[in-house]
């Protein structure tokens, strides 16, 4: 079974010229065999529409800090059992990751029992590794994902393994990133409990996310651990969810 960590529904407009709706989602959970998903996007009430209509499917709630009322929104979503932590864009929404309006997120997280927030990574000036490093450091009680891991440039995915090996609540999110040897280099370096798949879809397709993870040279309980029981334990062990939930949600569809 799968778990993917990272995908997006809604539109992404002309610059990216990609879009998944709800039907699209389903489709790609029932042809790769997803047992669960993480998805966002910046509007997080059509999230919010997804995940309570497909059961395999939860939500990361989109934190945006240059937007008014982001905490309350953050905060009020975050009581909802399917929204499983926090999305940030950095890049997109233009601040720094270990801005100080990011940090009354980062605290929330830490009040829900420390619930993850996965950032994308690999663009400058907003998303360096480095910089996401920051935000980690000031919160070890949060375990901070890098989407990508540092995603196209070799430069920021080695700074990204770096990273996560000296910090113990910083992990590695595959989707993206070119490199299968790599997704290896991580695990080796950083054991297998802190690396995720992902796909990022609809930016990328889970068949070639899901291959990249297969032929990394894994052995068969590390691939597994990474294409599905980290993200398990990562996301619904955090909310106490518990096996017979996940079995009696996909029972419904």
């Amino acid at each position: 079974m799968i778990f993917d960590a990272h995908m997006h529904v809604g539109d992404f407009g002309p610059m990216f010229n990609v879009s998944l709706d709800r039907d699209g989602l389903a489709a790609l959970i029932d042809e790769h065999g997803y047992e669960g998903c993480c998805v966002f996007h910046p509007d997080n009430e059509l999230v919010r529409t997804v995940i309570e209509s497909i059961p395999e499917a939860y939500g990361l709630v989109w934190g945006n800090p240059r937007l008014p009322g982001y905490v309350e929104e953050v905060e009020r979503l975050l009581d909802h059992p399917k929204f499983l932590g926090l999305k940030l864009h950095p890049l997109i929404d233009g601040y720094h990751p270990n801005d100080p309006a990011v940090h009354p997120l980062m605290e929330l997280l830490l009040e829900r029992g420390g619930l993850p927030v996965l950032l994308h990574s690999g663009h400058p000036i907003f998303t360096l590794p480095w910089s996401i490093e920051e935000l980690a450091v000031a919160y070890p009680g949060v375990k901070v994902i890098m989407g990508h891991m540092g995603h196209g440039n070799v430069v920021y995915i080695n700074a990204s393994i770096d990273i996560a090996a000296r910090r113990p609540n910083v992990y590695l999110e595959t989707s993206g990133m070119p490199m299968h040897t790599k997704i290896k280099e991580a695990v080796d370096r950083i054991g297998v409990e802190r690396v995720l798949y992902g796909s990022d879809a609809p930016f990328h397709h889970p068949a070639v996310e899901i291959l990249r993870v297969q032929v990394a040279g894994l052995r068969p309980e590390e691939l597994q651990r990474v294409l599905s029981g980290n993200s398990r334990a990562l996301f619904l062990g955090q909310k106490g969810v518990s096996d017979e939930e996940v079995a009696s949600a996909r029972a419904v569809r």
